[in-house]
């Protein structure tokens, strides 16, 4: 099995590169609707970075809609990351080559490999994770080339972030002519979709088929834009890495959201709207350290209501949904803190976690021993902090929609670092691991010593990804045949790994269990 995959991974690319030294470019300079770009060549595939697709939000657009790029003449040199979103550093992992941090952040990358602009590509749009409140286009991890070698336009795009892109005020709902606010980073990647629906067919791809992917927020952003009426008949098919609007996260209502701008604006002792514009970009992000405000808004604009009602009305894209979760999205320590694994601490704290629930929640998340204690909180770690949240979606999804759903789990632990290849490594996939094996981009983290397994894991992973997003089935030749969730029947699940196999759904009473609390 190990040599067939890893065999069609080197036909493939070799014959990739034999059609790249033999075809006639598709010119660096590309005409779009608002003027000419000129990108670079990165060895057969094109690479536009820094396109804007929105205006600045800066002054009286911060909190506003995006707006159209106003036009440009002569030709503007698409040649670098422009700056990411306002954000403070909060995670050591994400390694951006953007341009700065800036509240003029609206931009997006293209990686095509197409050699003429009626080739009618596929098209993945992939939008970053960091909970709404950090990331960047510009990742590593998320760089296009490895997918555009295998046939397949490649898109990351920039939304606004934090308070910037998830702040309500009376005022804003007032101004705005559909009389919501809040949602600013959604409605950023609503915009971003439109423009590549107007613009992909330039750069050699098909604008009725963009497939949109990203992991953790990146994956809630998958599951809000297939629900919203600006955004969910652009899209052809869908992938969600490890998180859904369909969980635990409470999401607002626009009064709610309303209140806490309100209580926001008081703590930086302004009074109006006029005042928070006029602040710098800095002091209203140094604000969240203290208050944190915004979230997701039941707005009537973006979402015309709850993104569950929307799922439950078959309200949502009727597309195919490629979907999964790690096997640790969560650690034990959250569940016991500072106690010690043993199953007396453990029943304790899930009592004080869950009151006079509790006794439901141990029926299923039950350690017999000491020695299954870890495993027992790190999977209820795992589904309250994100995995529960995925699976119902999946789940929703697969008796709503008209698409088929595949579920995945991913298993696969990092290695060892390169620093200390003999240390200790986590038992499971810890959140975010498969992202680098799934865009193809083992090689950009030099952090750990990677092994043979792990090519092998992202050859597997990455062409599931690419058969997805080509036909809408991650099926394909060499790899393990994977079946779509029936809705009534235990659903079969791609549990993937060095022995990446299908085995039938091991955990839907846990996933019911927390449905019903």
């Amino acid at each position: 099995m190990k040599r067939m995959i890893v065999l069609l991974s080197l036909t493939a690319y070799t014959s990739i590169l034999m059609g790249q030294t033999k075809s006639s470019n598709i010119a660096l300079q590309v005409k779009i609707k608002d003027g000419i770009l000129e990108g670079v060549n990165s060895s057969g595939i094109k690479i536009f970075k820094g396109v804007p697709f929105a205006q600045p939000p800066v002054g009286d657009l911060r909190w506003r809609e995006p707006q159209p790029v106003k036009p440009w003449n002569g030709i503007r040199k698409a040649d670098h990351f422009g700056p990411r979103a306002m954000q403070l550093p909060l995670f050591s992992d994400m390694n951006f080559r953007s341009d700065g941090v800036s509240e003029d952040c609206l931009y997006l990358n293209v990686w095509t490999p197409a050699k003429k602009a009626d080739d009618k590509l596929p098209v993945l749009v992939y939008f970053y994770g960091g909970g709404l409140v950090a990331g960047d286009g510009s990742e590593y991890r998320y760089d296009g080339e490895s997918m555009a070698r295998r046939g397949i336009i490649t898109v990351t795009v920039n939304y606004r972030l934090s308070v910037f892109g998830f702040f309500s005020h009376p005022e804003l709902t007032k101004e705005s002519l559909h009389k919501a606010s809040g949602n600013y980073g959604f409605l950023d990647q609503a915009a971003a979709l439109k423009w590549v629906q107007q613009n992909i067919s330039a750069f050699g791809g098909d604008p009725g088929k963009i497939t949109i992917a990203g992991e953790s927020a990146g994956s809630y952003s998958v599951s809000a834009q297939m629900t919203s009426p600006l955004s969910r008949d652009i899209i052809a098919g869908a992938i969600g890495e490890s998180g859904s609007l369909l969980g635990t996260r409470p999401i607002l209502t626009l009064t709610e959201a309303e209140q806490q701008g309100k209580q926001f604006a008081d703590s930086l002792g302004v009074k109006t709207l006029a005042g928070l514009r006029k602040l710098s970009a800095q002091q209203v992000l140094d604000a969240t350290k203290k208050f944190r405000s915004g979230g997701v808004v039941i707005d009537g604009y973006f979402f015309p209501k709850s993104p569950v009602d929307i799922y439950l009305a078959k309200q949502q894209s009727k597309v195919p949904l490629m979907v999964g979760w790690n096997s640790e999205e969560g650690n034990w320590k959250s569940i016991l803190g500072k106690e010690e694994p043993t199953k007396d601490n453990y029943i304790k704290a899930v009592q004080q976690l869950y009151d006079v629930k509790a006794a439901e929640v141990l029926k299923v998340y039950n350690p017999a021993t000491d020695e299954e204690v870890r495993a027992a909180a790190t999977d209820l770690a795992s589904d309250r902090f994100i995995a529960f949240s995925t699976w119902r979606w999946s789940d929703i999804h697969a008796k709503t929609g008209a698409g088929n759903v595949y579920r995945y789990y991913y298993e696969r632990p990092r290695p060892a670092t390169r620093e200390n290849p003999t240390a200790p490594v986590a038992t499971g996939a810890v959140h975010s691991a498969e992202i680098e094996y799934a865009m193809g981009n083992l090689g950009t983290n030099r952090v750990f010593n990677w092994q043979p397994d792990d090519f092998l894991v992202s050859q597997i992973l990455q062409s599931y990804f690419e058969q997805f997003i080509k036909t809408g089935n991650p099926n394909g030749l060499g790899l393990p045949e994977w079946n779509a969730v029936v809705p009534g029947k235990p659903a079969e699940v791609m549990h993937i790994n060095a022995d990446t196999r299908l085995q039938t759904e091991k955990f839907r009473g846990r996933y019911l269990t927390m449905e019903k609390l």
